[in-house]
């Protein structure tokens, strides 16, 4: 007898559907013509607290301190107990096993260690199921593969798991002790990821009350050409008097200076001019984190918002598995570009179903890489038609920012000429940048992203060249001030966490947390 084993019902429930008939619901489990499907309720076993280990932990007292188990043990959840009193017997019977666990190694491990708890030698097959349409689970269930191949993925949740348990349970009393040494009647609870998440959000508290503005100068100066006019920006040369310790301009007699002698000789020269042209290829398709910062800034979305809106459109299998770390999708999903384009073709969205009419099927982007998949992959949209007018605000929204990015992949790269203009004037340089846009190609898609991104300094400029002569007509120093670093809000201390690294001066450990994607989100 095959068993099969969810994470949860309603993916036990949809991968029952897929299986051949008849099927006859029971307590706990479903029979179909291919075996028994039956499910978990996420995790139910739970790591023994130290008391469980030795009553003497019961007592918090710092010569216990660390406690680091010989052996690590795994103790049913009460709330339960049934469910796996159900898995245990039909494991009992069953030839062959199951794993469908979610495609991640969260969903590794909680079946993986009822399978350990229970002692399993029997022969255990994985199915990944990344997305619920009858279609992807068919797909998925013709390609399963030997659970052996995932040992790694699960010692990772399981390393996880363990680590949280160790500074948890270890440091929680350390602090608490220390602090009630000191007098104070409170539990200090010290998490892997909450502290030093935490810790970023006192960090920036603590620059805002320590704030204190800075005056700089900026001068810019308008020049005439023989072909038109353009801005250009003082640079300081080497050695240059008035900066801080910024290389911003802070003396105000300084910039005076410099616009009075500018202006007493208005004629400037061309330095230098530089045309490069750029191609950027189109953002990736979404992450977990991804989305939520994404939605949090265009919408404001709280990330657990975010999270419940794209499970909820995970199980109407309209999206992919909604928990993944990853940007990159599998070689072999290419196939269903086509049938998924043309659902997004005929949705009852206007700028949807336009950009996806402009769609090339032929471009293969960058996000289609077999080395970078683990055993997820990024959220798309599925090849299930979705009823757009259907769903609440929130799940069109989420939607919306899931089927763009996929239909990003299918435009060509946004091209650009970037030119950059030198000009001496009276032993000064003076730079100017300027932008003009050549094929739009992706970018088409989140113009109204970027509509406040525009630097003033991207302008169109005139052709000129080396040596040749520009007059100036007009020269300001502009008094400018820093401004405080701002509050997280729940979309940035998200990104913050992904990129923890950047606040981190050990370089080996900045390496590693940037190699792993920060403390997780």
């Amino acid at each position: 007898m095959k068993l099969y084993i969810a994470e949860k019902p309603s993916m036990a429930a949809e991968l029952a559907k897929c299986l051949p008939g008849p099927h006859k619901r029971r307590e706990g489990f479903i029979v179909t013509g291919d075996g028994i499907v039956t499910w978990a309720f996420g995790h139910i076993l739970r790591q023994a607290e130290p008391g469980e280990y030795d009553e003497k932990y019961l007592k918090w007292r710092s010569e216990d301190l660390p406690i680091i188990p010989a052996t690590w043990s795994m103790l049913h959840v009460d709330s339960s107990r049934k469910q796996f009193d159900i898995i245990s017997d039909l494991w009992a019977k069953a030839s062959e096993i199951i794993h469908a666990g979610d495609p991640d190694r969260e969903g590794q491990l909680l079946i993986d260690e009822i399978l350990d708890y229970l002692g399993n030698t029997k022969t255990v097959h994985r199915v990944l199921l990344n997305a619920l349409d009858e279609s992807s689970i068919k797909k998925a269930l013709t390609r399963l593969q030997d659970n052996s191949r995932f040992f790694n993925l699960k010692q990772s949740a399981l390393a996880r798991a363990r680590a949280d348990w160790l500074i948890g349970m270890n440091l929680s009393r350390a602090y608490t002790l220390a602090a009630r040494r000191a007098g104070h009647r409170t539990v200090l609870a010290i998490g892997r990821v909450k502290t030093p998440t935490l810790a970023l959000v006192v960090r920036r508290e603590r620059e805002l009350d320590a704030f204190t503005p800075c005056e700089y100068y900026m001068i810019k100066a308008n020049y005439e050409h023989a072909n038109g006019k353009f801005s250009a920006y003082w640079k300081p040369a080497e050695g240059q008097s008035g900066l801080d310790s910024e290389g911003r301009l802070s003396d105000k007699k300084t910039a005076k200076e410099i616009v009075d002698k500018l202006k007493a000789q208005p004629q400037g020269m061309i330095g230098s001019t530089e045309t490069t042209e750029k191609r950027d290829g189109a953002p990736l398709p979404l992450s977990l984190s991804a989305l939520q910062v994404l939605a949090g800034k265009k919408f404001g979305y709280a990330p657990q918002l975010v999270l419940d809106t794209a499970q909820v459109l995970y199980e109407r299998k309209l999206t992919t598995y909604p928990r993944s770390d990853c940007t990159f999708l599998p070689e072999s999903q290419f196939e269903e570009a086509a049938p998924i384009l043309t659902n997004l073709l005929q949705i009852n969205q206007t700028e949807l179903s336009n950009w996806a009419a402009g769609a090339d099927k032929s471009i293969r982007s960058r996000a289609w890489n077999d080395k970078k998949i683990t055993a997820h992959h990024a959220i798309i949209p599925t090849t299930v038609p979705c009823p757009y007018t259907k769903l609440t605000a929130e799940q069109r929204n989420i939607y919306f920012l899931i089927a763009r990015a996929y239909i990003a992949q299918f435009y060509p790269p946004h091209v650009y000429e970037q030119t950059r203009i030198e000009v001496h004037h009276e032993h000064e340089l003076l730079v100017a940048n300027g932008r003009v846009v050549i094929d739009m190609g992706w970018k088409s898609l989140y113009t109204a992203d970027d509509k406040d991104d525009t630097k003033d300094e991207d302008g169109i400029l005139p052709p000129v060249k080396a040596d040749d002569s520009v007059r100036l007509t007009e020269i300001k120093a502009d008094k400018k001030a820093t401004k405080p670093p701002v509050r997280f809000t729940a979309a940035s201390l998200i990104a913050a966490m992904k990129d923890i690294h950047k606040y981190v001066k050990n370089e080996e450990l900045k390496q590693t947390l940037k190699d792993v994607s920060g403390i997780g989100t």
